[in-house]
């Protein structure tokens, strides 16, 4: 499984960001897939995770209602709608995904990584 994100970029606090990720080599429709991130002095952290079967969003706590994840299982894509964003969002953000479904519960759908792509937040 390849994963593809894309969408990073610098923005200013209480500003909005759209990261969108396409899958390559995932063929079962059946699935978790999601958005991990590593933040300065920080270990990666689970931020959302979906599942395909049903849609069902899971949040990390921080995400305190700013972001929507959203998936289209057809197509093997994921984006993660960020609004209001905080300077501590900065961090590279790293699209993941697992074939088990319920992965998702727990924030642990990382069964496969992208390269990730850089957001920055100037306060």
């Amino acid at each position: 499984v390849q994963l593809v994100e894309s969408g990073g970029d610098l923005v200013q606090a209480g500003g909005s960001l759209r990261l969108s990720c396409r899958a390559s080599g995932l063929i079962y429709d059946d699935y978790a897939i999601g958005w991990f991130r590593q933040v300065p002095g920080k270990d990666r952290e689970g931020v959302a995770c979906i599942r395909s079967t049903d849609g069902r969003a899971y949040y990390a706590d921080f995400v305190d209602g700013r972001f929507t994840i959203s998936s289209d299982t057809g197509k093997k894509t994921v984006s993660l709608l960020m609004n209001k964003l905080r300077s501590e969002d900065t961090g590279r953000y790293f699209c993941t995904t697992d074939l088990d479904p319920d992965s998702a519960l727990g924030l642990r759908c990382s069964r496969w990584w992208g390269q990730g792509t850089q957001v920055s937040v100037s306060s």
